[in-house]
């Protein structure tokens, strides 16, 4: 496969550091995303002529369809594992097999809160009050990790909430003495909520005494020739080095991803080519989402100076639209957002004068894509005329032939796929389609997870709506403690019980 200029160009400035490395083709879709410790020395190899006799027939396809890449260079090999899994589940490139699924990292929690705290592992990061570690890259190294520093700290490793009695008389953790036994009252809450504590200072890097012990233990094997212990410390040491080491927690895209080699030259190009007044600095893309006329949702993504300013994203869930009808949605999506800036406009101009008011102004976009073609851009117009902003530019982008339609214009705009332009309006469409999609799914996912309620014996609407009111969603109440569910109107402790045995199984 020739290497076109770009490529060429972009593999001369590429480090020699860890990072993530992003294929695309020559519609701009990102096809392959991938890790490297050395990014150069990773990327080049998919253009040396002379490894292509190596390569199997959809590597070939792979290396032949791609026509521009990004990379995004990160502190260690690890955080380069764990952003290829973000990129991975957010844009589902077609070349990629592992990270599709929804599996995630494992993540070390604990809740001091808890009558007993304990350490679990989990995919899931939740908003209930609890401590969470990671997310850690290696999975064995944190599990091995673990059931040293329960041994460490004379921690509890059994099963229950709150363990008594009866669960102490077949624990083979108190049995061993790797638990100091809190559940009877072999030590104080208090004095077991301090070794919790130490554990986890040690998990927040402070391991460093730890490992210098176990080097030496290492070291004192080695001199008597205990050669297998030495190894069984050694490989203990690296587990604790990789379990503690510090790594990013990517909860949102790195902000130069996905991005143009010259997003200012983009936005200049565009603003030539669509013959606006004034550069497009601040573009906003609406798209919307929907199952068969369910869950209809729209997004609003933001890109300033062409990247993304997430700051500024907005979703709308659809109030007023019956049925499965895309243009209402635009329409109603368009006239939310609108109205609402120019009600706070007339606010501030109202209270603190116009000055304040011409500030708020620029909050306006200096162009409007949608995602779709003349129904879309239609609806969309309509809904600005009536609020008599149709001086704000705005254009539809379609998928299928990526052409760009004009309110006044019969005749679409086609641009060369190697256009910045082109690629600029491609990104903020992408980013509409994916944000809007995003919400389309959390929200299947929590109706989903509601529905689970609906299967418990005596679960009417009214406590249905109780629980969910004061837990907020069924992920906190599988981990609410029974007081509190008792406390909820319409529920005492054996229904709470029974609520929980019911939730545990699920």
């Amino acid at each position: 496969m020739p290497v076109n200029d770009l490529i060429r160009r972009k593999l001369s400035q590429l480090p020699h550091k860890p990072g993530v490395y992003l294929m695309k083709d020559r519609f701009g879709t990102v096809i392959y995303i991938g890790k490297a410790t050395s990014l150069r020395k990773r990327v080049s190899q998919y253009f040396h002529p002379s490894r292509r006799q190596r390569w199997d027939m959809k590597f070939n396809a792979l290396v032949d369809a791609i026509e521009d890449f990004d990379v995004h260079q990160v502190r260690s090999e690890p955080d380069a594992l764990l952003l290829e899994g973000k990129l991975i589940k957010e844009f589902k490139p077609r070349y990629n097999i592992s990270f599709k699924d929804d599996k995630r990292f494992l993540l070390l929690k604990v809740n001091l809160k808890d009558p007993i705290p304990r350490f679990t592992l989990t995919r899931l990061r939740q908003d209930d009050g609890a401590l969470y570690y990671g997310p850690f890259a290696s999975s064995g190294a944190i599990r091995r990790t673990m059931t040293m520093v329960r041994q460490k700290f004379s921690l509890r490793g059994c099963r229950p909430l709150n363990p008594g009695p009866a669960d102490y008389k077949h624990c083979l953790y108190g049995h061993l003495k790797h638990c100091t036994a809190p559940c009877i009252e072999n030590v104080t809450r208090e004095a077991y909520i301090q070794q919790v504590q130490a554990a986890c200072d040690f998990l927040e890097g402070q391991s460093e005494e730890i490992q210098h012990d176990i080097r030496s233990m290492m070291e004192e094997a080695a001199a008597r020739e205990d050669f297998e212990k030495a190894a069984t410390l050694r490989d203990t040491l690296k587990d604790l080095e990789r379990a503690t080491q510090k790594t990013s927690k990517f909860q949102r895209l790195p902000y130069t991803l996905p991005i143009a080699i010259d997003p200012d030259k983009d936005v200049a190009e565009l603003q030539k080519v669509l013959n606006l007044p004034q550069l497009p600095r601040r573009i906003e893309g609406y798209d919307i989402s929907n199952i068969s006329g369910t869950f209809k949702v729209a997004s609003m993504v933001c890109f300033t100076e062409g990247r993304p300013d997430r700051q500024q994203y907005r979703r709308f869930r659809m109030k007023t639209v019956k049925g499965q009808d895309d243009f209402a949605c635009m329409a109603e999506t368009i006239r939310r957002r609108y109205s609402r800036l120019l009600k706070e406009v007339r606010q501030k101009a109202s209270v603190e004068g116009e000055g304040r008011a011409t500030d708020l102004k620029k909050n306006f976009p200096d162009l409007i894509l949608i995602d779709g073609g003349k129904g879309q851009l239609s609806a969309a117009c309509r809904e600005l005329a009536v609020l008599k902003l149709s001086h704000i530019p705005i254009i539809g982008l379609a998928k299928e032939f990526e052409e760009i339609h004009l309110p006044d214009q019969d005749n679409p705009i086609r641009l060369g796929t190697r256009s910045g332009a082109l690629k600029l309006l491609q990104r903020v469409r992408d980013e509409s389609h994916r944000f809007a999609n995003t919400f389309n799914a959390q929200l299947r996912l929590k109706k989903i997870s509601e529905s689970l309620l609906d299967e418990f014996p005596g679960m009417g609407s009214v406590r249905k709506a109780a629980l969910l009111k004061h837990f907020g969603s069924v992920q906190r109440l599988k981990v609410a403690s029974l007081e509190a569910i008792a406390s909820v109107p319409g529920f005492g402790l054996k229904t709470a019980e029974k609520l929980k045995v019911f939730l545990a199984a699920r």
